[in-house]
């Protein structure tokens, strides 16, 4: 195999080795796709203001997620159905997040169930919840993480439906038929049927809450002590809101610009939850992150972390574990050396001034 030297590159070989119907699904947005590409692009906006004649020679990139001590502010998002990509799936992922001293996130809709994803042996895990209408399914699923050892909920807000996939529309996308959601396999609730449309959102639409509204984060609250991370805040007004309702961290996220397509890029919207957080609680980028200087900006603009994605699924399918593992290491050293060049030691020295956005220079043109 040709030496890859970057994240992105484990895209196109993963095209190749993919059956269409899974690489669609893995790689599409909603609709246009137009914020899919902006997540992408908006980073490109932000530029560095580095600085010099600083002793780099130890750099330290450890950091601290709700108590839990990392290696690096870089951590796996939750992403479904990973055995369509690998044999492994879910577990090679476990491995190397554990390997890689980071968390990693499972998601509810995983084929490898929260027990089999704690055998793989030790490691800071977090678990994405969607909230089904039968509640007992939730209060269920919430103990069985907190009994395999999983120390924090990420609780998927941004769904109440599926956005528009067209891709999964075209391809009439329905999870393999040798593959289980496992989480949900005792309760006959663990595969997707075949239709004419998208599968997925089919059985969305059959499960799914969709009156899941700010009180289900009280209610979360009372069937479990574990803290509860809002993925998919966007907006002051939001960020309010889940301060107001005892959320422990917000993830910022558009759901991989999967669900409602013209939303902005996570990254321009990263600030404006940051500036209203004030502080109380921790926010984390989930996003379009493909090099060690996207992680950087997120940083500079106030992220404690940045969950990434699809580069997890695109290496898993191409190398199983070690490819997670080589992503993992490639993302960290890039942010050593963004930090190194940008004259910072330690992840409390990036700071805003290490950045130039496009609102800074609307702001200085008309100075």
């Amino acid at each position: 195999m040709e030496l890859i030297t970057n994240v992105t590159e484990y895209e196109k070989l993963a095209k190749e080795k993919l059956p269409k119907m899974v690489y669609d699904y893995y790689a599409s947005g909603a609709e246009d796709q137009w914020t899919l590409k902006e997540n992408r692009e908006a980073f490109s906006r932000i530029l560095f203001r580095p600085r010099i004649l600083i002793d780099v020679s130890r750099i330290d990139m450890a950091t601290n997620v709700l108590g839990f001590n990392i290696s690096m502010p870089i951590m796996i998002a939750p992403t479904a159905m990973q055995k369509m990509a690998h044999p492994d799936g879910e577990l090679a992922t476990a491995r190397a997040a554990a390997s890689a001293g980071t968390i990693m996130t499972l998601s509810s809709w995983s084929t490898s169930s929260v027990e089999e994803v704690n055998s793989v042996g030790p490691g800071i895990r977090f678990f994405q919840l969607y909230v089904y209408k039968d509640r007992n399914i939730v209060r269920q699923l919430v103990k069985r993480a907190e009994m395999a050892g999983f120390k924090a909920i990420a609780l998927t807000v941004d769904t109440p439906i599926l956005g528009r996939r067209e891709a999964d529309i075209k391809n009439s996308f329905a999870l393999p038929p040798h593959l289980v959601l496992k989480n949900f396999e005792a309760l006959d609730l663990g595969t997707m049927d075949k239709t004419n449309d998208s599968g997925l959102a089919s059985y969305v639409a059959g499960q799914v809450d969709r009156t899941l509204s700010w009180k289900d984060i009280k209610w979360l609250q009372t069937i479990t002590s574990l803290p509860i991370l809002v993925k998919g805040v966007v907006t002051a007004e939001d960020t309010r809101l889940a301060i107001e309702y005892g959320a422990a961290g917000i993830i910022v996220s558009n759901h991989g610009a999967r669900q409602l397509d013209y939303v902005p890029a996570t990254i321009s919207c990263l600030e404006e939850v940051v500036r209203e957080a004030k502080r109380r609680l921790p926010v984390f980028l989930d996003g379009g992150v493909r090099r060690g200087t996207d992680v950087f900006k997120a940083l500079a603009l106030g992220a404690s972390g940045v969950f990434i994605g699809r580069p997890v699924l695109f290496s898993l399918a191409v190398d199983g574990e070690a490819g997670v593992r080589k992503v993992l290491q490639m993302l960290r050293d890039e942010l050593e050396l963004t930090m190194a060049l940008s004259g910072c030691t330690s992840l409390r020295e990036i700071t805003r001034a290490h950045v130039i956005t496009d609102s800074d220079r609307i702001g200085r043109s008309r100075l």
